[in-house]
């Protein structure tokens, strides 16, 4: 039994997709066992459970190993007083008891957050935030992509806040010109700097429909001055929005996640743009691709 508690279990929940990893502890982490298996959210939140019981069983099998405890990443928020999902994208899942409902299932303590501090988590404990700086105080790792999101690790730990928000920074009003957001308000950061709000911008400039690799590549190439426009106002807004970020929580590193994440520009002209709104002489943060890709989310909910 004390042979377990050298290791780490984690299950990242997808719409499409359950990822489960065994990691064994120590200075150097080391991935003992990964499985994938499809959700199936289609069938119910009952069948969801019974995937992740196939899942954890399959790991116990590739390890010979049995878990602790388990830490969850899922795609929504915990409800802090309820300890229920909500804003959960797999709607099956909200306001269910889904943690205690695992805890049955396995007897075990289960820890669960949402897959954005869990992508955070991950880059700070095991990826490029851990490389720079193991014992970084803070580290904010930033998703864009469809949307805007992003989670805050202080001295190794998630800070989740009281109504389970923290890092929810693609809510704070940037400008009116992003127009309504899906939550209801005007101008939200995600209106103005997600993936799909820059696409719309691009089309709006030139009737074109164009992915944002695209309009980046163009840019980069000096070929358009409208995927230049749109890459300006990326920059622009992007470093006004951070810096709101940075005066709050002055993370020494920050991880930039998520397919807008990918835009070269923001690591020059957009740390430039940000240097301009801190309240402090210079800026000293890192601004970092983060490593772990696609595994973050699963890597982040075994160090839960």
């Amino acid at each position: 039994m004390d042979e377990n508690k050298n290791y780490l279990w984690g299950v990242d929940l997808g719409g499409t997709k359950i990822e489960g990893v065994v990691i064994r502890k120590g200075d150097n982490p080391e991935i003992l066992a990964r499985e994938r298996i499809p959700t199936e959210r289609e069938k119910g939140y009952n069948h969801i459970i019974r995937q992740i019981e196939k899942l954890i069983g399959q790991l116990k099998k590739a390890t010979g190993l049995e878990p602790e405890r388990l830490g969850i990443g899922v795609p929504g928020t915990i409800d802090k007083n309820t300890r229920r999902l909500k804003n959960c994208n797999t709607t099956v899942l909200i306001e269910k008891p889904f943690r205690e409902d695992l805890e049955k299932s396995f007897s075990v303590p289960v820890r669960m957050a949402n897959d954005a501090n869990c992508f955070a988590l991950a880059e700070a404990k095991f990826g490029a935030a851990y490389k720079i700086n193991p014992k970084a105080e803070v580290v904010f790792g930033v998703i864009m992509g469809t949307g805007v999101g992003g989670g805050i690790v202080v001295n190794g730990e998630i800070i989740e806040g009281l109504q389970g928000i923290a890092g929810e920074w693609g809510h704070n009003f940037l400008d009116e010109s992003g127009g309504k957001c899906y939550c209801g308000r005007i101008g939200c950061v995600e209106t103005v700097i997600s993936g799909p709000a820059l696409e719309r911008y691009y089309q709006s400039l030139t009737g074109k429909e164009l992915k944002l690799d695209d309009i980046s590549r163009l840019h980069e190439e000096n070929a358009d001055p409208y995927a230049t426009q749109t890459i300006d106002r990326l920059t622009y807004f992007f470093g006004r929005a951070i810096a709101y970020v940075i005066n709050i929580i002055d993370p020494e590193i920050i991880l930039l996640g998520g397919g807008v994440g990918n835009v070269s520009a923001l690591y020059k002209k957009g740390v430039e743009e940000t240097q301009k709104h801190v309240f402090n002489l210079g800026l000293e943060t890192k601004f970092v691709k983060p490593e772990l890709g696609d595994s973050a989310g699963v890597i982040g909910a075994a160090f839960l």
